[in-house]
């Protein structure tokens, strides 16, 4: 990577975490909701309780939930132990901010998990959905990315490549499912 894109990206990362720093601290309520949303993110939690539910209200959404649950089991393992391993990439913290203690990941900074996942999860969704579903998905989505970022275990650059990767994947297995 060039050094000035090397620099663009360390000085957008740093502005990033200054704001949030502004952010960390002054509310109890926002540190609850991105400390929790930050461990609900871990292992995909949040996503298979959606899928779940989502499988509960009828027998195709059960279908669907099973179905779910795999695509992020396949989107998990192609991110943590394929694409992570290409980049080697430090986090900003060793584990986490100490104000918010968090799960401490064994995988690169680069691309962020959570991220991919939650932006996987909310294409998948929201094509199963429906596009009035899009802005609850996807809210949703953002706010499990941007507390990795927020609990300081995670580059604000981090965030938007595994956002715009979990994107991808997800427009791979829409495209592999339809063709079936």
């Amino acid at each position: 990577m060039s050094s000035q894109l090397s620099d663009g990206i360390h000085r957008f990362d740093d502005r990033a975490d200054t704001a949030l720093e502004y952010l960390r601290g002054r509310s109890r309520a926002l540190d609850a909701v991105f400390l929790g949303a930050s461990a609900l993110g871990d292992f995909s939690l949040i996503w298979h309780l959606v899928g779940g539910i989502r499988g509960l209200t009828s027998d195709h959404h059960a279908n669907q939930a099973f179905l779910f649950s795999a695509l992020i089991g396949a989107e998990s393992l192609i991110v943590n132990q394929g694409v992570k391993r290409l980049f080697r990439r430090t986090r900003p913290t060793e584990a986490g901010d100490p104000r918010f203690p968090v799960r401490k990941p064994s995988t690169s900074s680069f691309p962020s998990g959570h991220a991919s996942a939650a932006f996987f999860a909310a294409s998948l969704l929201t094509a199963w959905s429906g596009w009035p579903t899009l802005p609850a998905w996807f809210a949703l989505a953002c706010v499990v990315a941007i507390s990795r970022a927020f609990v300081r275990i995670h580059h604000a650059s981090d965030i938007i490549g595994g956002a715009i990767l979990g994107l991808g994947l997800a427009q791979v297995a829409l495209l592999i499912l339809r063709t079936r």
